[in-house]
């Protein structure tokens, strides 16, 4: 499986866009008849983004190197993509772009591990890209249990999440957690076609596990910014957290993640528990 061919990204993407949206949302007359295909077709597409057939066909078969912004655009608004959508779009319909250097892991820059070891009450990690772990705080690491145990190459959240076992019981929302990483790693590999590593780790967990090779090929993405999470950990039972996510000034592929609490709610009172129970560095 080669999840490194932008042409096919963009075609699976549009195509998965496409399948969605109903001729009548869309606001074409239905016809009597049995659809060959769900959701709109090509040259309805095209019919509404104002384009010849020939043009959009091409478009999502990956040759848009030339595509304006005005189609883009009307390609959006035709198959109602949402803001992430949309840049998700113009990412993978313009991919030549000089190819980053990310053969190696991003380090953390110090002022960013001092930011991690000052936050002593919530958990907080640093993120990659492709969701490697850089560095996290003494509570993340309680909370990820033994997570610093495992190999370099496994200390990357979507790994941990589809192929650690401890994932499934440690998230009580795992599936929705699990559609949400899937969603993550798309919208990334749009923005990053020429890191090796991300079509790498994405073969891996589609060899590894069918939960994720099912959702990969639904095309979804999600963009973090806020929301909750339910853990069920096993030293203090369960944890509702909040989180918040930040892109650090000056490391604009990196994702700082905090996590919240409610005050005086139950999850406070675990939180505390496992503070108590974390070894400090």
């Amino acid at each position: 499986m080669n999840q490194s061919v932008p042409e096919t990204d963009l075609r699976e993407f549009l195509r998965t866009r496409r399948a969605r949206i109903t001729p009548q949302e869309a606001g074409l007359t239905a016809f009597p008849g049995v659809r060959r295909v769900p959701g709109l077709r090509r040259e309805e597409v095209a019919q509404l983004a104002g384009v010849s057939l020939d043009y959009y066909v091409r478009l999502e078969r990956g040759r848009s190197a030339s595509v304006s912004d005005a189609v883009l655009e009307a390609v959006a608004r035709v198959l109602k993509l949402d803001d992430d959508e949309r840049e998700h779009l113009f990412a993978l319909a313009r991919p030549g772009r000089p190819a980053p250097r990310t053969d190696t892991p991003e380090p953390a820059r110090p002022g960013l591990l001092r930011v991690l070891d000052n936050i002593t009450n919530i958990p907080a990690l640093l993120l990659s890209h492709r969701l490697d772990v850089l560095a996290t705080n003494h509570l993340a690491r309680a909370l990820y249990l033994d997570f610093d145990a495992l190999p370099v190459e496994a200390r990357n959240i979507a790994h941990y999440l589809f192929l650690n076992p401890a994932a499934r019981d440690l998230y009580a929302d795992w599936p929705e957690t699990g559609r949400e990483i899937v969603g993550m790693l798309h919208f990334q590999a749009s923005r990053h076609p020429h890191d090796p590593q991300l079509p790498r780790l994405i073969g891996q967990l589609s060899s590894g596990d069918p939960d994720f090779r099912r959702w990969w090929a639904n095309q979804d993405i999600f963009k973090p910014r806020h929301g909750s999470k339910h853990y069920r950990h096993p030293l203090v039972g369960d944890l509702i957290l909040g989180y918040e996510s930040f892109t650090p000034t000056g490391d604009p592929h990196q994702t700082l993640g905090l996590y919240t609490v409610e005050t005086g709610s139950p999850s406070e009172h675990a939180l505390s528990k496992l503070a108590m129970s974390a070894e400090r560095p």
